[in-house]
């Protein structure tokens, strides 16, 4: 059956590349985080023990850890590991979109820029110089103040701002793939430039580009909880990681637990991708 020999193939496709991720060390360590936070996120629902904005009245006098509460509660009584579960949702939703966004975004304008050079890489690279020449997080601060901080305007804020990295990184590439002989081939046949970026170019530059996304995904978790602690991250009240810190950490010295735990949970996602990252390039130079 035609139908049933692709779905098997592109099954032992997935197989092979995930044999391929278990020969690194860090690459299996950083993608068994990722996907036990995915999971936990997924399951929050089921497995987080209250409610993320139930108050539990009778832990405000020892919100420290306890067979009730095992994480312990914050300052208005909540759960804090249930908190931590239901936020990493929004986390896990918008820093993965936001880098998809700008990866393709800035794969297409470095791609015209490097293939078409003169006066479209003299645009496109002026243009990425200016949006980097502002300071991002005053630039974050603007934009989300003006517009609202809603999950999607924190994807389009992230989005705008990391296309233009990535644009200098695909135009470099670029830059060097086009002098290749199998692009010289596509040309001799007549393929269009679309072609040739898309089908050609693209896929030989997809390793740097995976391993720069596993990172960016990691420093927008970072610039979210960032985002959250200065009070213009994800809008409450959806437990925000940032935001549980910012609400939190003026009692450090009393109850230093309300902000470590969720100060852990960033950390441990933004190593999870940076092995990942590590991994996947240790094996692409064995390649």
């Amino acid at each position: 059956m035609p139908g049933r020999s692709a779905h098997a193939g592109r099954l032992g496709a997935w197989g092979r590349r995930l044999a391929r991720v278990a020969e690194s060390l860090p690459a299996l360590i950083g993608l068994s985080i990722i996907l036990a936070w995915i999971l936990a996120a997924l399951l929050a629902p089921w497995i987080a023990p209250y409610p993320p904005n139930a108050s539990d009245m009778a832990a405000l006098a020892n919100p420290t850890p306890s067979r009730a509460h095992w994480l312990g509660t914050d300052h208005l009584g909540r759960d804090i590991l249930s908190r931590i579960l239901w936020g990493a949702r929004p986390v896990l939703g918008v820093a993965p979109v936001a880098v998809l966004g700008a990866t393709a975004l800035g794969s297409l304008l470095g791609l015209a820029a490097g293939y078409h050079r003169r006066w479209i890489d003299l645009v496109i690279s002026r243009a990425c110089d200016i949006v980097l020449t502002f300071p991002v997080i005053i630039l974050y601060m603007i934009i989300l103040a003006h517009f609202g901080s809603s999950a999607w305007n924190i994807i389009a804020v992230l989005t705008l701002t990391k296309a233009p990295i990535i644009a200098r990184i695909v135009r470099g590439m670029t830059l060097e793939l086009r002098e290749r002989e199998y692009v010289a081939a596509a040309r001799m046949r007549g393929e269009s430039a679309l072609y040739v970026m898309l089908a050609e170019i693209l896929p030989n530059a997809r390793g740097p580009l995976i391993v720069d996304m596993c990172l960016r995904t990691g420093y927008n978790i970072v610039i979210i909880g960032v985002l959250g602690f200065l009070g213009i991250g994800l809008p409450p009240p959806d437990p925000d990681w940032g935001g549980m810190v910012k609400d939190t950490y003026s009692m450090m010295s009393v109850w230093p637990h309300m902000a470590l735990f969720p100060c852990a949970a960033i950390s441990s996602l933004v190593i999870g991708f940076n092995l990942l990252a590590i991994g996947l390039r240790e094996l692409g130079l064995r390649d």
